[in-house]
């Protein structure tokens, strides 16, 4: 056995160090909760100089698998690490690299699929990569995400097949325990070995082509190969578990019970969940009730075989599934133990408990109330454990907890709009004037003190006098305004995820016009709005884009906070260059983030849309001018967007006090240019040197805590790089307002 040093650690930072001893070469990622510690762990060795790991931060799950996939097939060693929609988003991604037969390894920090929106941890995401020819190894200890992870890369090697390895959100993955990890690296290498390449890719000297076009019978022998492989893996995992049990003194199996030899209950469940069955198991136990519990360590390749003989000598095996197969009268898991069960001929009686969703705690005294419900003749093989209620109130006793914001409320007639020689001019009353607008978005809602989002959205819809639809991409604005089952919303809202809005926003704009088109709904107009940050507009692009293409009548809005905020702040790409994030770590090896921020209203200007502005707290006139013009052309035109730089104290580490002044010395160091684009014509709003108020980047920099190492005298080429920047795309700006044609 190999020398080992204690550790106490969590599952994610135990997934690091096992990355980190394997001595990766590229991971992609995307941040998603809870997985997200994975890759701010390792970038912070990577500012440190610990680990050579290529990070690629992806726009989004998608590409992450992609950047994994090209990697994998250029010959790297590849990790990545994903959860709930995450997986979701990348799904069609993964029987790609299964079927070509690259290997890699992914972690699954399980967690809650969405709708509706929650980020805790039950196994309803793990259960859609069943099918995708994945091996999938399942760690219920923070010990067993470690070792896993070093198993699970020689076992993707071995047989040439992705592995995933799966462990519980938050649970496993946030919860420290004392665990053990080999000294020295050198014991992981010589266990893994050199990687090797039977046709490799970039042999130029022997080319090959990968993932060609197949039909049949090409495409079914190309299936059964994969099925040999999974064979395969079946027996060499369980060679090794021997081999890793010689070097490190934990034998694993690919189905453990706990005192189930002569149980006549059996709890079999899967995760952290097993560990507090077994303490169920001892109290019972302690009483004279024969129970026992047993978990999978393998989801893929099923152990159906090593299942049913952990389970024969029972009378009831009990399923606790953390997510639910609908309409199958049971989860996964309990399908495939009555399967396993029928195929060897056991006449068990199994029944079946969805627990946990949405990270519900399993306690101790929930594991016993279910060995007793397994027990009951009179219960039925299947429920929900932990349902506390589901009545719903009928239509008609519906009351408005706020009082309705008609047109006729909204329409104080205090901005006008109209068109002229081929642009729209506003007018937009007094600011005390506008103050009388009532506001759609009840002060009650749980942004931090000095937050941007309330403070841009209310002066976007102090200028919007028609009725409003909202809708809201994942992202901060959405989480701390719809906490059910309260909502801060006095107008129609709807949420969707960050890849998807402005699609979505898109279709409800097309069916509101049909219905009022049949005579279905009262005619007027209604302005449609998207709002979308903390990176919504990078895995969102593409769905903007499309809408933007295809012309919808909304309003895309976007609060720029420069960064990933409602995960923690990771980088975003309109995070400044040099900035510091949780995976843009400042050390001796990094600077921070490592390239220019997005160009997004230039990106939305090439496609053509009729209106595309900047706008900042700090100028709210021109602000709410534009977002009547805004408004304006979603209502006669076609799409409009808007982009409004919006404070984040917490993750830019400034006071909440000051952030006006931080926004408008963006805006005259000119980061942050306030503009507009109509109908293809740029014309800027403020020109910070015309009123001799141009400052230069670094003093804006040094406002932040997120920036303000850029002051240091090491990191000069950085800022210098970023005020070159900043000042050719102002330059452009101002060559486009100067000559209509460009």
């Amino acid at each position: 056995m190999e020398k080992q040093v204690m550790e106490f650690a969590s599952g994610n930072e135990m997934a690091v160090m096992a990355i980190r001893q394997i001595g990766y070469d590229l991971m992609g990622y995307y941040p998603i909760t809870p997985s997200t510690q994975i890759a701010e762990n390792l970038d912070r060795l990577r500012a440190q100089g610990d680990t050579d790991l290529i990070m690629i931060a992806a726009e989004g799950e998608h590409s992450a698998a992609g950047i994994c996939y090209g990697a994998s097939v250029g010959g790297g060693r590849v990790i990545n690490a994903t959860s709930a929609n995450g997986l979701m988003y990348a799904l069609e991604q993964f029987p790609v690299q299964s079927g070509t037969r690259y290997p890699m390894v992914m972690n699954v920090v399980c967690r809650t699929i969405s709708g509706p929106l929650s980020i805790k941890g039950d196994h309803s995401d793990i259960m859609f990569l069943l099918n995708a020819g994945w091996p999938i190894l399942f760690a219920h200890s923070v010990q067993e995400v470690y070792d896993f992870n070093i198993i699970a890369l020689k076992l993707a090697e071995t047989v040439r097949l992705p592995v995933a390895v799966a462990y519980d959100g938050f649970f496993t993955s946030h919860q420290k325990r004392r665990c053990m990890r080999f000294e020295e690296e050198r014991v992981v290498k010589d266990f893994l070995g050199g990687k090797k390449e039977e046709y490799p890719f970039l042999d130029l000297e022997h080319p090959i082509t990968v993932g060609s076009y197949m039909n049949e019978p090409d495409l079914i022998n190309n299936r059964y190969q994969l099925h040999q492989a999974m064979r395969d893996a079946d027996r060499v995992l369980t060679e090794l578990f021997a081999e890793y049990g010689e070097l490190s003194g934990r034998y694993y199996q690919k189905v453990e019970g706990y005192r189930s030899e002569d149980a006549d209950t059996l709890l079999v469940l899967l995760g952290s969940s097993y560990e507090t069955a077994m303490e169920a198991v001892d109290e019972l136990r302690a009483k004279g009730k024969k129970c026992g519990a047993v978990t999978i360590h393998a989801l893929r390749p099923f152990p159906e075989k090593e299942l049913a003989k952990a389970c024969k000598g029972a009378k009831v095996a009990l399923a606790a599934d953390r997510q639910d197969s609908y309409g199958a009268g049971g989860g996964n898991l309990s399908l495939e133990l009555r399967a396993a069960l029928h195929k060897y001929k056991s006449r068990i009686r199994v029944k079946t408990l969805i627990y946990g969703l949405g990270g519900k705690d399993f306690f101790v005294e929930d594991a016993v109330k279910m060995f007793r419900w397994a027990v009951k003749r009179d219960t039925s093989d299947f429920a929900y454990y932990g349902v506390t209620g589901t009545a719903k109130p009928h239509a008609e006793e519906r009351d408005n907890f706020f009082e309705p914001l008609s047109a006729e409320k909204t329409g104080l007639g205090l901005t006008k709009a109209e068109e002229a020689d081929g642009r729209v001019k506003v007018s937009v009353g007094s600011l005390n004037a506008t103050t009388a607008m009532p506001k759609r978005i009840a002060p009650g809602h749980g942004a931090c003190p000095g937050c941007g989002i309330p403070v841009n959205l209310n002066l976007l819809l102090r200028a919007i006098e028609d009725p409003v639809v909202l809708l809201f991409q994942t992202g901060c604005g959405m989480i701390v305004t719809t906490p059910y089952p309260r909502t801060s919303f006095k107008v129609p809202y709807l949420h969707n995820l960050f890849q998807n809005g402005a699609a979505t926003l898109s279709g409800l704009a097309e069916m509101c016009s049909r219905k009022q088109k049949k005579g279905e709904m009262p005619p007027g107009d209604i302005i449609f709005i998207m709002v979308s940050g903390d990176g919504g507009m990078d895995i969102g692009i593409g769905s903007a884009l499309g809408t933007a293409l295809r012309g919808h009548r909304l309003i895309l809005f976007e609060y720029d906070n420069g960064g990933y905020m409602n995960t923690g702040y990771q980088l975003s790409y309109s995070t400044p260059k040099g900035a510091r994030s949780a995976t843009s770590h400042v050390g001796k090896a990094q600077y921070g983030k490592t390239f220019f921020h997005k160009d997004m209203p230039q990106i939305m200007a090439a496609t053509g849309i009729p209106y595309v502005a900047t706008a900042a707290e700090s100028n709210s006139a021109d602000f709410m001018k534009k977002a009547a013009k805004a408004a304006f052309y979603a209502k006669t035109t076609g799409t409009a967007y808007v982009k409004a730089l919006s404070a984040c104290p917490l993750n830019w580490n400034d006071k909440p006090a000051t952030e006006r002044k931080v926004i408008e010395a963006a805006v005259n160091c000119c980061y942050f240019p306030l503009y507009e684009v109509e109908r293809g014509i740029t014309t800027l709003s403020y020109d910070p040197s015309a009123s001799g108020k141009k400052i230069q980047v670094a003093e804006w920099l040094s406002m932040m805590g997120r920036t303000r190492h850029l002051q240091k005298e090491v990191y000069g080429d950085v800022v210098s790089q970023l005020q070159e920047e900043v000042d050719r795309r102002f330059a452009v700006l101002k060559a486009k307002a100067d000559n209509p044609v460009l």
